[in-house]
């Protein structure tokens, strides 16, 4: 396929709902948008638009192809942070903003940006509410859970946690080792507040944990993980964490259900800075080496 100025026009096209907004996005004339629609859909021979009175609506092919044209906007921008790093010392200072969950996935990678960039400070906030991108908060934000929508958002996958029911040895001791769901009747588990746990942990907890059955409510992701640790009960826990111990034992079958994705944000006013691109392509590089 030769038409990639076309399948770039369709992107802005299908990410932003309307010609005129393409058009502006990328500095063409209206017609001009057309004519690469029209020039990438007789390219594939099948409509990847269908036209309404409200905007552009993709086909099941016009979805394809924004997926593959997504994919391609993500590995241009991974080469350009590459190439930023080699390129510029980055200096100043960066803000991430993340939850405790996502605190263990960056430290790797932030060490390495330090490294090779010693005259850029990073500043971590590790916050329950979100930060406003649009007014400058963070450069880059980690999310955890459905898809940020917002428009002027770039969003990428940053990772997919594993979560697990976990007991510490000196508990398993004390307790002795759940034979399965139905022994867990006999057991007692440590619960974080429900406003700030997985769904799928709270419907979990809901259908199995009676109120006497909790030995503690914490309110904190540290305070859970030191209860989990001495022994208080069994906790959830996500497999980067537990993987570092030998003290710490599943208690369940793998779920794959038991999981939330980590998204990376930016700001679409930010995203292409040279500090956000090298510390985008660190994050990166840390999940193709992990």
């Amino acid at each position: 396929m030769e038409k990639w100025a076309e399948l770039r026009t369709a992107y802005q096209v299908a990410k932003l709902g309307t010609v005129s907004a393409a058009a502006k996005a990328l500095g063409f004339h209206r017609a001009t948008v057309n004519r690469h629609i029209d020039a990438l859909e007789s390219e594939l021979g099948s409509r990847v638009f269908i036209r309404h009175a409200r905007g552009y609506e993709l086909t099941e092919l016009g979805k394809e192809v924004l997926r593959t044209a997504q994919k391609t906007e993500q590995l241009l921008d991974d080469l350009a942070g590459l190439a930023m790093v080699k390129q510029v010392q980055i200096e100043g200072d960066i803000k991430l903003t993340t939850i405790a969950l996502c605190s263990p996935l960056i430290m790797a990678p932030i060490m390495d940006f330090r490294r090779d960039n010693p005259q850029c400070k990073v500043h971590i906030s590790t916050s329950e509410s979100l930060a406003r991108l649009d007014h400058g908060e963070a450069h880059i934000a980690l999310r955890v859970g459905p898809k940020p929508t917002h428009p002027d958002y770039i969003v990428q996958t940053f990772e997919t946690v594993h979560f697990n029911l976990y007991a510490h040895n000196s508990y398993i001791q004390q307790y002795g080792m759940p034979k399965g769901v139905d022994d867990l009747a006999n057991h007692q588990f440590i619960v974080p507040p429900f406003n700030r746990a997985p769904r799928f942990f709270k419907e979990w907890v809901n259908s199995h944990v009676k109120t006497q059955q909790v030995a503690l409510y914490v309110d904190n992701i540290s305070v859970g993980y030191d209860a989990l640790t001495a022994g208080l009960g069994i906790g959830l826990l996500n497999h980067h964490v537990a993987a570092k111990r030998t003290d710490l034992q599943p208690i369940l079958p793998p779920n794959k259900a038991w999981c939330v994705t980590i998204w990376l944000v930016t700001h679409v006013d930010l995203h292409r800075t040279a500090k956000v691109q090298a510390m985008l392509s660190y994050l990166k590089s840390s999940k193709k080496t992990s």
